[in-house]
């Protein structure tokens, strides 16, 4: 695993320095490593390249042209922050989570969060470009935002595009679950749309249990949303339970599907995802990763590829990238083999 201790030792350094005063250190060079270290990965292709997008300094990027050999950009995607941002967020700085990248009318356009940990004082950016080799981003403001007083947390973007080609944008994490509302075609949103609520963790009543991570978010531990279209069918993909603990993590993937791009969303069984349901995709084994998490999925080069971030064992709970060929079985849900 080429230049792993390195990398490995870059980013428990770059959090320490962060954990102390919300400062990262900047590495002024390129490297390039076959295990890539990543939260909250997203993928796009353009002209034989792969971009690697994550949580990160002004959102961490990285490229390859096999998914295998990753190239490491010190820069980041953005080349400032916005001021709105800051604003919007108070306490907010340069640490950008959860991006989501889509190409759409011959532009790419690329979501990201700004939040504190466990708050929902946040926001969703957005930012455009015409190509991803040289890009020059172009700040699109704010989509959605969330404050104290919301029901739901304007954070980890995914936006999907229904079979009439609109924009919709799911987005969540706690509150009162996964959100969805229909986007213009400048992917702000739509004039008197307003975000409903497509998945929860838990039905009701709330089970009285205590969130490890935050007194503020609650119980109600679902996020991450991501929706592949496949045969007809929106496979609406979402994380239970808790990431960002290293090894204590136990996050996991679960799925549902409908014929409609707003739902209702339903597992295997039948059972609605605004009611707790959601049919176990991936969970970690204890032996390559304690959890996994936060994912995507993708249609590359003939194959449907999913990805999401691994808390390692043998790294000691570090966060790195996972990538699996999706198989679908003869009823038309997704399995890892």
């Amino acid at each position: 695993m080429r230049h792993l201790l390195v990398f490995f030792f870059f980013i428990n350094f770059t959090l320490s320095l962060s954990a102390q005063g919300n400062r990262r250190p900047r590495i002024m060079r390129e490297f390039t490593t076959d295990t890539a270290m990543v939260h909250d990965p997203v993928m796009a292709f353009e002209n034989g390249t792969y971009y690697l997008l994550s949580t990160g300094r002004r959102i961490q990027i990285m490229t390859s042209t096999d998914r295998k050999s990753w190239k490491f950009k010190p820069h980041g995607v953005m080349v400032s922050i916005p001021a709105w941002t800051q604003t919007a967020v108070p306490g907010f700085r340069d640490h950008v989570w959860a991006p989501d990248i889509i190409q759409w009318h011959g532009k790419w356009w690329l979501m990201y969060s700004c939040s504190t940990f466990g708050k929902n004082t946040s926001a969703i950016g957005l930012l455009t470009t015409n190509s991803l080799a040289d890009p020059i981003w172009k700040d699109e403001g704010c989509v959605v935002k969330s404050k104290t007083e919301d029901p739901f947390n304007a954070i980890d973007p995914n936006i999907v595009i229904d079979d009439k080609d609109c924009p919709w944008l799911t987005f969540g994490s706690f509150w009162d679950g996964i959100q969805m509302v229909k986007l213009d075609e400048n992917m702000h949103i739509a004039k008197k749309a307003k975000p409903k609520t497509i998945a929860r963790r838990y039905g009701s009543p709330m089970p009285n249990l205590e969130n490890p991570t935050s007194k503020y978010a609650g119980v109600n531990a679902i996020e991450a949303p991501f929706i592949f279209k496949h045969n007809g069918w929106y496979y609406l993909f979402v994380s239970w339970d808790y990431c960002c603990r290293g090894a204590k993590s136990n996050y996991r993937v679960v799925v549902g599907r409908s014929k409609k791009v707003n739902g209702p969303y339903r597992d295997r069984e039948g059972k609605d995802m605004r009611k707790g349901g959601g049919t176990l995709f991936l969970e970690g084994d204890k032996k390559e990763f304690e959890a996994a998490g936060h994912c995507s999925a993708y249609h590359f080069e003939g194959k449907d590829i999913f990805v999401c971030h691994g808390y390692s064992v043998p790294l000691h709970g570090q966060s790195i990238l996972v990538q699996r060929e999706m198989q679908w079985t003869a009823d038309g849900w997704p399995y890892l083999p």
